[in-house]
């Protein structure tokens, strides 16, 4: 099991050194406070609506020998953000901004409209609950940026980890006002590597410095890919049941890929997610049963979508949301209102870095240690899945997932309801809540808006996912 250790030593390491600089940080904080009122969004190309809440976006530097610092976007809760939680979203890829995705098409309150230039309000944005923070992570992707070119061929989970607890650092003493409050750390995807991760960068930083400056409470991760083993396993096993692939390219999958990275593929598994790819057919493999984007979209970008685990689906569902959000970022005047300066902005912003993904480093086969022992550390965590036929990562690979933590049941599944309507399905265990989502897409919040909230709201609250108010039995006499 020695290849589930995530390193403890570089990172205890590490810890040392960030918290003498948090030290240095701390005592220059009127510089801190001066760049948080220059962060402060004003006003949003395209919007032609007002908003209560404050926003803020900028850049936190997180190595100055390297030069690289993280891109932040900010946004205070609708209503009362002094007695809400913070949230910190992060999306995966590896490579994805967290902008693209989380923000602009998911739980952040501004959406792009089919123009690529205005915007719509989200009435399901996650700041009714909470305030929200999205961060742009690794360096080079989005806005991120690095002023040391190898950055982008030399990325992996270590560094990530790294970089995103000295952002939180910096961060907090930007935003100190959030000392000290409840903090979780959300994400999707390839961030069921970075959720649980830097969750435990932050407990051993907080173990020693013994302080709750960062008071992380929780994390709770969407579709995540978390063990390569089950992933694949509940992948395949997927496909095959809902008639999309061939008994013959089923048994070829598992015996070519159940012990094969999903980031580091090999040759002889990639031949058979070909010949997989061939068989399911022209279908976005986000969601099966809703209508892909297929103008202007290749067939190499669809692999790289499809190698590189990240959600790309998309007002009333628009497969394209992702084109619409590329052509607004990409408008210099949005990138003046963010705060992103001529010198800074890439020569062409693009929702996932392809450089970066190909060229990721370190990546672990699993984080179930991870778990085991955030769990025993008694963080609140929570794990959702879509309950809908697509392809990454299905609510069979959560499932082989959780068994393999062998964790006793504390509440069996049931249904779970929204408005009296099934909601989709739960189970409690005994430090982990499964929730699934029933109807959505890959990217949970795109399809159900409204059902994502409620399981945000009761993740929150830590609370079960509601029953229903009452169930009356109907005769047919």
């Amino acid at each position: 099991m020695a290849n589930l250790s995530w390193g403890i030593g570089w990172l205890k390491t590490f810890i040392v050194a960030v918290s003498l600089y948090a030290a240095v940080v701390a005592a220059n904080f009127g510089d801190s406070a001066a760049q948080r009122q220059l962060d402060k969004v004003l006003e949003l190309p395209g919007q032609d609506f007002d908003v209560s809440f404050a926003q803020y976006s900028g850049y936190v530097t997180v190595n100055e020998k390297a030069g690289r610092a993280l891109f932040y976007w900010f946004f205070e809760a609708v209503e009362d953000p002094e007695s809400k939680p913070l949230i910190l979203w992060l999306n995966g890829g590896p490579g994805c901004s967290s902008i693209a995705y989380g923000l602009a098409e998911e739980i952040g309150p501004f959406h792009v409209k089919p123009d690529g230039a205005s915007l719509y309000l989200n009435p399901y944005s996650w700041n009714q609950a909470a305030n929200i923070l999205f961060l742009d992570s690794p360096a080079g992707v989005g806005y991120s940026y690095s002023n040391t070119s190898s950055d982008m061929v030399t990325s992996g989970d270590k560094r990530t980890a790294e970089d995103s607890l000295e952002f939180l650092i910096n961060w907090f003493e930007r935003f100190p006002e959030y000392k000290g409050r409840d903090f979780y750390i959300t994400g999707e995807s390839y961030a069921g590597h970075y959720v649980p991760q830097l969750s435990q960068a932050v407990v051993w930083h907080n173990k020693a410095t013994k302080s709750q400056t960062i008071n992380l409470k929780g994390y709770m991760v969407g579709n995540a890919l978390t063990d390569d083993y089950h992933d694949h396993l509940g992948v395949f096993q997927f496909l095959w049941a809902a008639g999309m692939i061939s008994d013959q390219t089923y048994k070829q999958l598992n015996d070519a890929c159940d012990s094969v990275s999903f980031i580091h593929s090999s040759h002889a598994c990639n031949r058979y997610l070909d010949i997989a790819d061939q068989e399911v057919g022209h279908i976005d493999p986000y969601s099966a049963f809703t209508p892909p984007c297929t103008p202007n979209i290749s067939q190499s970008n669809q692999l790289l979508k499809r190698r590189r685990v990240i959600g790309t689906v998309r007002e009333r569902y628009d497969p394209c949301t992702e084109k619409h959000s590329t052509a607004y970022f990409n408008l210099r005047e949005v990138q003046e209102a963010l705060h992103v300066p001529s010198a800074l902005a890439p020569s062409k912003w693009e929702t996932c870095n392809n450089l970066i993904n190909e060229h990721w480093k370190d990546s672990p086969s699993s984080v179930l240690d991870v778990y085991k022992e955030l769990i025993q550390a008694g963080l609140r965590i929570w794990m959702f899945r879509y309950f809908k036929i697509l392809f990454f990562i299905p609510v069979t690979s959560t499932r082989y997932t959780i068994d393999a933590l062998k964790l006793p049941t504390v509440k069996p599944w049931r249904a779970w309801y929204d408005d009296g309507e099934v909601g989709g399905w739960t189970q409690e265990y005994d430090g982990l809540t499964f929730v699934a989502v029933r109807g959505a897409g890959h990217e949970v919040p795109l399809h159900r808006p409204k059902l994502a909230l409620t399981l945000a709201k009761s993740f929150l609250a830590g609370s079960s996912m509601p029953a229903a108010a009452s169930l009356e039995l109907v005769s047919d006499s």
